[in-house]
């Protein structure tokens, strides 16, 4: 595994003949515009710039209807975006061998026994019970298995708009379904629990891969300009060999869980339903979508949804930096369906313009914790699920890359494209200070003792006078967070809720 200190670069499971962006109606200007990314997509200063690609969807659009006007752009925009993130995903990641690595509550340490023990920096960490467990490849294998979710393209058009795809404005979205998705994994499969198949993910030549693409992209653009592409379906994986019977559950629930994720209309935490739930708060397909305001979307998709199996989750949101023990408290406990695990979604932020450096300890603690489900958050302008740390630099999953639709209503539909073989990392500087961090509890007693340990870390933290959020006993004054089915369509949120949507909007940064 030495070559795992270039990380493998993120791999789309789509075939590259299914990426193409937008017809264009001068084979001609498109074989011209694309004949030299052969070399260029490798060279980022070379590539094609967003004025070029858009130069060219202008061509032809005084000649098209609205609706074709907004597929041809949406498909531009699906090319940009694989065309701009492709030296990125191309990019190694280096991970150091004198350092522990921290992935949603696991520690791994990749010193050899030889070079000795490890210590971490600090007395952030050594009041919190960590799984100190293996080396790169346990690494990779517990990174894999989490939930990729991504940008995707082609899939059944958004009511109320033409959209097809959520390129260029729902990577916070996608964020935070992959931190709702992480929330459902321990709920139903728990933190040691790792895809059997994940290591069987390949790495790629991107030389090559990159110089086929490109030849296949520019095919497929000329192609466009004489037949509509024929819907397809993506190929089945290989048969499975056969496991125990716990095994067999634990599949179950995982292809459940990513269904639940789908691009339709009929899954429940898929783009579709979020964006109707986001409506309630004023915003609209192709909006950009902050932290804060998924996070309420999230906790009404999730109270919403009919499945009996997510009957027994719930979501509950602070307000004001707040958390209500008593809310919190009364959410688990139903006297239809019995005690419910929490997912508890804190929107914090982590200084002025800028990121505050003396909230670093807090963030590694709260990413070193068995129970933190990650963060929403990311750099300016674009969003990223943060779900662990090495030294200073945040480890995160980038859902910007755009990948083609797969119908999770089939039997064995793929799994590949759902998990990243990829992990990324940036400097804790870098992160723009919005967020909203997530933590799951199963029971009450669990979130009575996370609440003391995240109170005590949020204490020995703080250099400030006031803490980033807090936990208080008791109900808040405003709740109003139970809403019945039976109330109208457009009370889905509270009146109080819509305000503090519409302030959380105005205060936080533009996604890409």
């Amino acid at each position: 595994m030495s070559g795992f200190w270039g990380v493998c670069p993120a791999v789309s499971c789509r075939s590259p003949r299914e990426q193409r962006p937008p017809g264009v109606h001068q084979t001609n200007l498109i074989h011209q515009a694309t004949s030299g990314l052969n070399h260029s997509v490798c060279s980022r200063t070379e590539s094609l710039t967003r004025q070029q690609w858009l130069f060219l969807w202008n061509l032809n659009m005084e000649a098209t209807g609205t609706d074709e006007v907004e597929k041809i752009k949406s498909k531009f925009m699906s090319a940009w975006h694989n065309m701009k993130y492709s030296w990125v995903l191309k990019t190694k990641t280096y991970f150091s061998r004198n350092s522990p690595v921290f992935l949603l509550g696991k520690c791994y340490h990749f010193k050899t026994e030889e070079s000795g023990e490890l210590s971490t920096d600090g007395s952030s960490f050594d009041n919190i019970n960590t799984e100190i467990s293996g080396n790169v490849e346990e690494f990779r294998k517990d990174f894999i298995s989490r939930i990729w979710l991504t940008y995707r393209e082609e899939f059944p058009q958004i009511k109320g708009s033409a959209l097809t795809t959520d390129c260029g404005w729902g990577c916070t979205l996608r964020t935070g379904q992959m931190l709702l998705a992480q929330g459902l994994m321990l709920h139903f499969l728990g933190r040691a629990w790792v895809w059997p198949e994940a290591l069987d993910m390949e790495s790629c030549d991107w030389e090559s891969w990159t110089s086929s693409r490109v030849r296949k992209l520019t095919a497929s653009l000329e192609a466009s300009l004489t037949a509509e592409r024929d819907p397809k379906v993506l190929a089945r994986p290989p048969a499975r060999r056969d496991r125990d019977v716990t095994d067999g559950r634990n599949e179950v629930y995982h292809r459940k869980i990513i269904s639940w994720f789908g691009d339709s209309p009929l899954a429940a935490f898929g783009l579709h339903q979020l964006i109707e739930y986001g409506k309630k708060s004023g915003k609209m397909a192709g909006d950009w979508y902050g932290p804060a305001v998924v996070a309420h979307i999230l906790r009404k998709a999730v109270e919403e949804a009919r499945d009996p199996e997510l009957q027994g989750v719930t979501v509950y949101v602070a307000q004001d930096c707040t958390v209500y023990s008593s809310d919190v408290i009364d959410r688990q406990s139903s006297l239809v369906t019995g005690t419910k695990a929490v997912i508890i979604l804190v929107p914090v932020r982590l200084g002025g313009e800028r990121t505050n450096t003396d909230y670093l300890e807090f963030v590694k603690g709260i990413l070193s914790l068995e129970y933190c489900v990650g963060i929403i958050g990311g750099k300016p302008k674009q969003s990223y699920y943060f779900a662990g740390f090495q030294d200073d630099s945040l480890i995160y999953m980038d859902p910007h890359y755009c990948q083609s639709f797969v119908d999770v209503s089939i039997k064995d539909f793929p799994l590949e494209s759902f998990h990243c073989p990829s992990p990324k990392k940036m400097s804790f500087k870098k992160m723009d200070p919005s967020c909203t961090i997530g933590f799951y509890c199963r029971t009450v007693q669990d979130f009575e003792k996370a609440s003391e340990e995240i109170t005590k870390m949020l204490k020995s933290s703080s250099k400030e006078k006031y803490p980033l959020f807090t936990f208080v006993k008791g109900h808040s004054r405003d709740y109003d967070f139970t809403s019945s089915p039976l109330h109208e369509e457009n009370d889905l949120f509270s009146e109080d809720e819509k305000k503090r949507l519409k302030r959380f909007s105005t205060e936080e940064f533009v996604l890409l």
